[in-house]
């Protein structure tokens, strides 16, 4: 898998990049409530624009239909002013690309404003390709789709992985590659479908399976290293957080644990009073000696707001792709890219 870390500034200077990045972020009412996933654009962006390059930054998102709305906060987020784009193919976005000067940025607009993105369709993802010389895929986050802004747009051109989706591989590669003894597998929230299958590829890799949020709910087949919660807090009838002694024996696990991966909070984190198990456990982490892999949108917002994100080793922007990948599955997006 060839990285942009290869390309030279005689390589790049006055090239025009197509840079596949995730700014797939939650909004409410305007407000972007997320900004780890768009932070994480910057090492290779600031890169791409000091070694002279044009580069056009391409994304999908599902809240809102157009960046537009965000695009200041994008901005403020990123430390880089740049252009929008009123689209992400045509002429106007040949014309504007074509006329920059080197260390010109601009942000496309949302990619699933065709429905041919999510169809892999090639005509589209010749057309996106078009003004550019060279793509990069920045987004390991959106990689578990086989959408054209990701793979069929490298039939087109030379293609790249950014900074950050090579340091997501090598560090979630650690996850699946380190010895099972002294590894806990943390895993909550509420996409249940979705993490089934991470627990059962980590049944023979981790030494430990802890289970809250939702996921307590489901049954699963008993197994030694599988640990259920002792106890609940519960409203309505529902299971809100880890009680007291789950939280006791979680804390004691992690404490002999090497390396630690969390995915999903162990509650209802949205309300502060069901946060106190997610709370705890965060800071379990952060004090243990172990490595610490985080990941999954809804832990990191809660990572934020509890200003705790820059305290574990690291945090993933990946969601759903760093969950197929803990799995055992393929991502699309970077089997194209030559990784296997």
């Amino acid at each position: 898998m060839k990285s942009v870390a290869e390309l030279t500034e005689k390589e790049l200077y006055g090239k025009k990049i197509l840079l596949r990045v995730d700014f797939n972020v939650p909004v409410l009412d305007g407000k972007v409530l997320e900004k780890y996933r768009i932070k994480k654009q910057k090492e290779t962006i600031d890169f791409l624009i000091k070694k002279g390059a044009i580069v056009g930054m391409a994304s999908h998102i599902a809240v809102i239909d157009s960046f537009k709305t965000i695009a200041d906060q994008i901005k403020e987020i990123l430390d880089t002013d740049f252009n929008f784009m009123g689209d992400c193919i045509g002429e106007s976005v040949g014309v504007a690309v074509n006329n920059a000067k080197p260390g010109g940025v601009f942000l496309l607009e949302n990619v699933r404003k065709y429905d041919s993105e999510e169809k892999n369709d090639s005509e589209f993802a010749k057309k996106l390709a078009e003004p550019f010389d060279i793509y990069i895929n920045n987004a390991f986050s959106a990689s578990h789709k086989n959408h054209a802004s990701l793979v069929a747009v490298t039939n087109f051109l030379p293609s790249y992985a950014g900074f950050l989706l090579v340091e997501e591989i090598a560090n979630l590669e650690k996850a699946l590659k380190l010895p099972k003894e002294n590894k806990t597998l943390i895993v909550g929230g509420n996409k249940i479908d979705t993490k089934l299958p991470v627990i059962k590829n980590f049944i023979d890799k981790a030494r430990y399976i802890l289970i809250g949020g939702a996921m307590t709910e489901e049954m699963l087949e008993k197994n030694s290293h599988i640990i259920f919660p002792k106890d609940y807090i519960s409203e309505n009838g529902a299971i809100s957080d880890i009680g007291p002694e789950t939280i006791k024996e979680f804390v004691d696990i992690i404490n002999k644990s090497e390396i630690v991966i969390w995915n999903g909070p162990l509650g209802k984190v949205e309300e502060e009073k069901f946060s106190v198990g997610s709370k705890k456990i965060s800071e379990a982490i952060i004090n243990s000696s172990a490595f610490s892999i985080v990941g999954g949108g809804d832990t990191i917002a809660f990572l934020e707001k509890m200003s705790l994100d820059d305290k574990f080793n690291y945090i993933s922007a990946g969601g759903g792709a760093m969950l197929e990948f803990l799995a055992g599955n393929k991502l699309p997006g970077i089997l194209v890219l030559g990784y296997d």
